[in-house]
């Protein structure tokens, strides 16, 4: 568990500090133009621009002309937020990766900066061009409206995506069981939640998770059930666990393994109980363990294992 997290981390860490070549380059000349634009800012902007006087006769040409200034104050607001919601980004990314907790927390802030930031940006270069943005975000806000109630599930999603995350709930990495599909949480989003598997994702909708177990927020108990004959004598083979069960150790185990009394009397056989504790991403790998080193333990001390018979008697 601890190396899938670290992988996560990295993973996430990638993202924001790994934009890929071409997006860096883009960035940095978009910086540099926007820094000599402000440095320039008379020569572009000013009532003596060089952009405030038509070149030729031709109106389309002098058209485009004379929306450069707004091309480079549209580019201007583009390359501040973004540079201002990536060092946001890297800043949450930064120090907010120390546990399940965190992480989860840093992938909806940053699903969310990374939505809010385009909606800036789309209003912000809209009203450079003369667009009425407060008309637009009045007319978005009706149409929200009437789209929201035809996304009532949508909605719900939303709502529930937050309320997990901040309510503590579940964390990226933990083992949880959702609708009877137990998996490894690997993304908790605004809308989904995914579960992996065997290799397997199972994507909830948040407002369809309902009655989550969760899984790791303590440790989890193994059972394991072995039976002897009923000519064993009990008090001799509780006599053999008590002096060998505190030997028995293997991976994943926390402690030691714990002799719980008798289970069941059977048809066949006297049924006992064996308890051990372990981290739930090691449950099975316990559970088979488990079984290999009491068989292997009774098979030592001459403890005999019952299995199903026939016996035929002649008249």
């Amino acid at each position: 568990m601890a190396k899938d997290f670290k992988e996560s981390v990295e993973n996430m860490g990638k993202k924001v500090k790994k934009l890929g070549a071409l997006k860096l380059i883009l960035l940095v000349i978009m910086v540099v133009g926007t820094v000599c634009s402000f440095v320039f800012y008379d020569y572009f902007f000013g009532a003596e621009s060089v952009f405030s006087t038509a070149p030729t006769d031709n109106g389309f040409v002098n058209g485009l002309w004379f929306s450069i200034p707004k091309l480079i104050r549209a580019i201007q607001i583009i390359t501040i937020v973004s540079v201002i919601a990536t060092f946001v980004l890297f800043l949450i990314n930064k120090f907010l990766v120390k546990n399940n907790r965190e992480v989860t927390v840093a992938n909806l802030l940053g699903s969310i900066i990374k939505w809010v930031t385009v909606v800036i940006l789309v209003i912000s270069v809209l009203a450079v061009w003369g667009v009425d943005t407060t008309a637009l975000i009045t007319g978005a806000g009706v149409i929200t409206l009437i789209v929201g109630l035809g996304m009532q599930s949508l909605i719900s999603d939303v709502v529930a995506g937050l309320f997990i995350v901040f309510e503590n709930e579940f964390n990226v990495g933990d083992i949880v069981t959702i609708d009877g599909f137990r998996g490894e949480v690997v993304s908790i989003g605004i809308r989904t939640t995914k579960l992996k598997a065997l290799g397997n994702i199972k994507i909830f909708n948040n407002s369809q998770i309902k009655g989550i177990l969760n899984q790791t927020v303590e440790e989890s108990t193994v059972k394991s059930y072995i039976s002897i004959e009923y000519g064993e004598s009990l008090a001799r083979v509780e006599t053999v666990i008590k002096n060998n069960l505190p030997a028995v150790t293997f991976n994943g185990l926390i402690g030691q393994m714990t002799y719980e009394g008798v289970s069941e009397l059977g048809e066949s056989g006297v049924t006992l109980q064996f308890s051990a504790q372990c981290n739930e991403n090691d449950i099975f790998e316990v559970q088979r363990n488990m079984n290999r080193s009491l068989k292997i333990m009774f098979d030592d001390n001459g403890i005999t294992i019952p299995f199903n018979q026939l016996v035929v008697y002649n008249k």
